[in-house]
């Protein structure tokens, strides 16, 4: 399924939580992070919209490889006499342009990913906030599994969902874990909908869990996909205004 058909699920399912789910107050931010949530298991994809977002330093990252190549000879050459550790410095510096030349495509996108993840393990050690490096950790991990294995599984909804509930713990803000758990188990929801399916037990059994009634990518799979977010939304909002009672 298409990241614009995630981000629309997950959106509304965060309508969902928000006017069905009692005790959870009405959030725009909550429903953003469920929008969000829905696209994160997608981070093993390269190709996926919110890898591509998070991945904004990519780049970034060959230029970054020439520099240090460019430091690490200027270093040899001004710094350090003729000799072993000079000749070693120049190897160092060779092998850094290399890496920044060879870097292409998914290679320096799952560098940016690691480099942003890693970044926020930082931020969250700083701040003594366990849930913030939680979340850089999922974003360092993800880009290095095979798409649709280890993101798309209960285990990973389940490790989603608690980082939401340490947000809460940590910032007062109730609901978080609602709005995350269920944006996230929406994408694997909808992903059971297409032929590939899900293997939500991985690595307890292979078996793939799926009603085969999408096919990603062609134009009939592109309208299912429109009909069950138009059909997913008029459902929601006619529980929700059942609800309220207008």
């Amino acid at each position: 399924m298409r990241g614009s058909a995630h981000l629309a699920i997950g959106l509304i399912t965060g309508v969902a939580v928000a006017g069905l789910v009692r005790g959870i107050p009405f959030s725009l931010p909550g429903i953003a992070l469920a929008g969000f949530s829905a696209l994160a298991p997608d981070l093993d994809h390269p190709e996926s919209r919110l890898s591509q977002r998070l991945g904004f330093v990519q780049g970034y990252v060959r230029w970054a490889f020439g520099a240090a190549a460019l430091g690490l000879a200027a270093y040899a050459y001004f710094m350090l006499r003729p000799g072993p550790d000079q000749r070693l410095s120049y190897v160092a510096a060779l092998a850094f342009g290399l890496l920044g030349i060879g870097l292409q495509g998914g290679s320096a996108r799952k560098l940016a990913l690691l480099f942003t993840g890693l970044g926020t393990v930082l931020a969250g050690l700083y701040a003594q906030f366990l849930w913030l490096s939680l979340l850089g950790t999922f974003i360092s991990l993800a880009p290095f599994t095979s798409h649709r294995t280890w993101t798309h599984t209960l285990w990973a909804t389940a490790f989603w969902t608690y980082i939401g509930y340490l947000a809460n713990q940590a910032l007062g803000w109730h609901g978080v874990a609602y709005y995350a758990g269920a944006g996230y188990a929406s994408h694997l929801l909808a992903d059971s909908l297409t032929k590939s399916g899900v293997r939500w037990l991985m690595p307890l059994t292979d078996f793939s869990f799926k009603i085969p009634v999408l096919s990603t990518g062609t134009k009939t799979g592109n309208v299912l996909e429109a009909a069950i977010c138009l059909g997913y939304g008029l459902l929601v909002l006619g529980l929700v205004i059942g609800r309220v009672g207008f």
